[in-house]
């Protein structure tokens, strides 16, 4: 067996969750995100609203508001998507939660829709945190910016 196959074996890779440009979590104005406090991953600057599975996995988390979801990959990581900065004070407003903990899903099956027009215009940033929440169990977690549709991977998780 080759290294390549061998590194592919080790490598999890988790799908943009959402259309957008993809930046570090340097750019998140949020210290909690900013500063790696739940873990690693990377931030989205989302073209549209419907917020999608990242991996195949099992929907440990919605939250009440509609804001975040956590989705648990077949492989063990723990992915939280985080819709906008202290959209939690929309109280749901602008969300619409498309699927419940304990869903299994396949990657790219639709989660949430967000009104990013109406949380903009309510006055709070639209940059969607990609987190992995578990960073510790893994050897490395590596970033993937630029412009990225559902679907493409936004990050590597190396076992």
């Amino acid at each position: 067996m080759g290294l390549f196959s061998f590194r592919k074996k080790n490598v999890i890779e988790v799908g943009a969750p959402v259309s957008g440009e993809y930046v570090s979590l340097k750019e998140v104005t949020d210290p909690t995100f900013r500063e790696e406090i739940l873990g690693k991953g990377i931030a989205v600057l989302p073209a549209e609203g419907r917020i999608y599975a990242p991996c195949d996995g099992t929907v440990t988390t919605v939250f009440p508001t509609g804001h975040a979801v956590a989705v648990t990959s077949d492989e063990g990581a723990e992915i939280l998507i985080h819709v906008g900065l202290d959209t939690v004070k929309l109280e749901g407003n602008g969300f619409s939660v498309r699927t419940e903990a304990g869903s299994r899903v396949k990657r790219g099956e639709l989660l949430l829709e967000a009104d990013i027009s109406f949380i903009k215009n309510a006055g709070y940033e639209s940059i969607t945190p990609v987190i992995v929440c578990n960073t510790s169990e893994f050897s490395s977690v590596e970033a993937k910016t630029g412009r990225k549709r559902p679907g493409e991977t936004c990050l590597e998780l190396t076992k």
